[in-house]
């Protein structure tokens, strides 16, 4: 169980944000991996389709609950970039996954599975992109669902223009070469290290926290 959170902490992190650091990796490789689009997946069928009153980039507290979710606390980082890796003002990224206990933010999901369901994860969050491109996300570290290995959806959009839906996986996670969908995108070492995310230690923190990074490459340049 995460510690809770009362009002106050979830103020002071939502405002902190923008002040964590965003990772690079170094290296020519990485310049390769930045030039290459993240590679187009499926959106599933558990998109909600019943939004949650609350769709902050806090997924681990609902509102003002004190209550917090299941799960490995993951700081989800990273940017948004077109083609020529400039970096995408107002694109609003999205992103949702199951919760710990493998249940989707969807009535075709959860309502088989009210007794398994924690009712405390958002399981869905939205992002504005500013300036620089950076979105950030309090998450969960994924975790496997029944037929898939561990991952998160990611959509974005701009104004009413849907540009790219995706997903990220673990790095070397042993779930992600018997998973269909993730083979179909991981032909090649560029598409591979561009949906492979390195779910890393938080320095010195108490509850076991992860940093992760997600560069968001489109394909496509966005209008305006």
């Amino acid at each position: 169980m995460l510690p809770r959170l009362t009002t106050a902490d979830r103020r002071r992190f939502l405002a902190s944000a923008a002040t964590l650091p965003f990772w690079t990796v170094p290296g020519a490789f990485a310049q390769e991996v930045a030039r290459t689009p993240t590679p187009p997946q499926t959106e599933g069928p558990f998109y909600p389709n019943r939004l949650p009153l609350d769709t902050d980039n806090d997924l681990l507290v609902l509102n003002d609950n004190m209550t917090p979710a299941v799960g490995e606390i993951t700081h989800l980082t990273g940017r948004v970039l077109d083609p020529k890796g400039n970096p995408v003002r107002n694109a609003l990224v999205e992103i949702w996954q199951c919760d710990a206990r493998g249940v989707y933010l969807h009535t075709g999901d959860s309502g088989s599975k009210q007794d398994q369901q924690d009712k405390n994860f958002q399981g869905f969050g939205r992002f504005l992109t500013g300036s620089t491109g950076d979105y950030y996300f309090r998450t969960i570290k994924p975790v496997p669902y029944p037929g898939r290995t561990p991952h998160i959806h990611v959509k974005v959009k701009q104004g009413r223009r849907e540009l790219l839906v995706t997903q990220l996986y673990i790095k070397n996670h042993a779930g992600n070469d018997r998973d269909g969908i993730f083979r179909s995108v991981s032909r090649t070492p560029a598409t591979k290290a561009a949906v492979e995310v390195d779910f890393v230690p938080v320095p010195n923190s108490r509850t076991g926290e992860l940093n992760a990074n997600f560069v968001i490459v489109l394909g496509q340049t966005p209008a305006g």
